[in-house]
């Protein structure tokens, strides 16, 4: 029977994912640094290796490169792997693999080999982890044909999306906000999954439309509702998955609005924004664009830096205003009203 109305954690609706389709399918099996940790990675893998045992669920040497040539063998072999790297920073160490590897063996050998392969990937500011620990390279990864690149913003998603993604054929980046394991939404009981390629509309709006990435989309609904207490109406779209990328339901919206704003998780130079805005200024005649995201610098680690170096709701919202209300003045919500979802539900580091 299906339970709409339960609530879940992202992290715990994680979790229910791994346990559903490990219990359905002995092929798949979990995998990475730390995962079979008493703390489960932030609780996504709690309890797994006493459920299936060490042989599914396993932890790994600090060799990304290694560990994801042997995910990507198993995969080949018939499993369904879920490679763990923890943060998105540490798969820089195994680039050559996924790209020269698991992207272009279908193509490579003309679709007769299939790389199954699940890589899970934390990004956001944490506990100020600073340059290395805090970045947002899913743009790295959109540019590789062969890899799909999805980026849940809630637990129904993240349930969805890790179910489809352990289901596909094709190797998925899975992209998980730090900040948002503690978020909660509603979450069928039942095994379900989310189409990639289909954005979601959060909420409808004619002023302006906000595309949010990630952790992003829930900084654009809270901005939306401060702008609509000051007359803007403003329409926020959750991507959900960058690769495919749905840009038809974005492109409607703008079309009707003419104001785009995208806000990412990551530099605005050659990233996700930028794909999107080059996308929608040729389809779109008129169209007033705007990105945010990262300044071109190292991601800091000083609290107050880190401050000015993320978006927020306010700063999210002072920029949907400028491009909803051309010629007036400058408008910004009170700081105290901007604080990010994070700085009342997270809960420190794993």
């Amino acid at each position: 029977m299906s339970s709409p109305d339960r609530i879940l954690r992202y992290v715990d609706a994680l979790r229910e994912a791994f346990d559903q389709e490990m219990a359905r399918d002995p092929s798949v099996f979990v995998f990475g640094l730390d995962v079979d940790d008493y703390l489960g990675i932030q609780g996504s893998t709690k309890g797994l290796v006493d459920k299936y045992g060490p042989e599914r669920v396993f932890t790994t040497p600090l060799s990304e490169d290694a560990m994801t040539g042997i995910a990507i063998g198993a995969a080949m072999a018939g499993m369904r792997p879920v490679h763990v790297h923890i943060r998105m920073d540490f798969m820089l160490l195994c680039m050559n693999q996924l790209i020269n590897i698991a992207a272009k063996a279908h193509y490579m050998w003309g679709g007769q080999v299939k790389v199954p392969l699940v890589v899970r990937s934390m990004i956001g500011k944490s506990w100020g982890q600073g340059a290395q620990h805090s970045q947002g390279l899913h743009s790295l990864f959109m540019h590789i044909p062969g890899l799909k690149v999805v980026a849940p913003s809630n637990a129904y998603d993240a349930k969805g999306c890790m179910l489809a993604a352990i289901r596909d054929d094709n190797p998925v980046i899975v992209m998980e906000h730090r900040l948002l394991y503690a978020t909660e939404a509603p979450v069928p009981v039942e095994p379900y999954a989310v189409e990639f390629g289909k954005a979601r509309i959060c909420r409808k709006g004619d002023d302006v439309t906000v595309v949010g990435i990630s952790n992003m989309v829930m900084e654009a609904i809270r901005a939306a509702e401060l702008l609509a207490e000051v007359g803007v109406e403003a329409e926020v779209i959750d991507p959900v998955s960058l690769v495919p990328l749905d840009m038809a339901t974005i492109i409607a919206s703008a079309n009707r609005t003419k104001r785009l704003l995208i806000v990412d998780n990551g530099w605005t130079m050659c990233g996700a924004s930028a794909e999107i805005a080059a996308q929608a200024a040729e389809a779109c005649e008129g169209l007033r664009i705007r990105r945010m995201g990262f300044a071109p610098t190292t991601c800091p680690t000083a609290p107050n830096l880190e401050a000015g170096f993320y978006p927020n709701p306010g700063t999210i919202a002072s920029a949907a205003w400028s491009l909803a209300r051309p010629g007036t003045a400058a408008w910004a919500p009170s700081p105290e009203r901007t604080k990010l979802a994070y700085q009342v539900q997270f809960k420190g580091p794993f």
